[in-house]
């Protein structure tokens, strides 16, 4: 849970935006919003078969060693 203390001298806007920070890092909005709707275990499956695979790709493609001579 992000909570923040406030100051009486403290800027409201620096305060909003250090509860902002706070709640980002906390990752709490992109776990609401995959909480959202119901997703079906086959789905999440899915999903995470098709991100390993992106990663995979993309690993395969950038050179292995990068101290080749030309």
């Amino acid at each position: 849970m992000a909570t923040i203390l406030v100051e009486d001298s403290e800027n409201l806007e620096k305060a909003i935006k250090r509860f902002k920070r706070m709640v980002e890092k906390e990752g709490i909005i992109r776990e609401w919003k995959k909480r959202e709707y119901y997703e079906k275990p086959s789905t999440i499956l899915n999903r995470k078969n098709k991100t390993l695979a992106r990663k995979l790709m993309k690993k395969n493609r950038k050179p292995h060693d990068s101290r080749a001579s030309y």
